[in-house]
């Protein structure tokens, strides 16, 4: 589904479940429950690329370390620096950047 066809009020109250988790084993639950192991996994990946970029890791050693492709860091190296905010948010406020 692309970008601009997601149900908006939809997407808020899946937002909105999100926000009422209260602890990492309540989020743990709900994501293994929504998410299928491969989702779940990228989205660690992609986790994991974004902390590794903001620590000017080279794409060479996130690659080895992570297995991750190289298209998947230049696409989370893209949304790092051009996108909606969200890592640098999170990583400032767990006081990673």
């Amino acid at each position: 589904m692309k970008r601009n066809q997601i149900d908006t009020n939809h997407e808020d109250e899946l937002f909105e479940a999100i926000l009422a988790l209260k602890t990492s084993n309540e989020t743990r639950s709900f994501f293994y429950d929504l998410c299928t192991p491969a989702e779940l996994e990228g989205l660690v990946d992609r986790w994991r690329v974004a902390q590794m970029l903001v620590q000017n890791t080279p794409y060479r050693k996130i690659s080895e370390e992570t297995k991750v492709s190289t298209a998947t860091i230049v696409r989370v190296a893209r949304f790092l620096n051009n996108g909606f905010n969200g890592y640098k948010t999170i990583m400032q406020r767990q006081g990673k950047l």
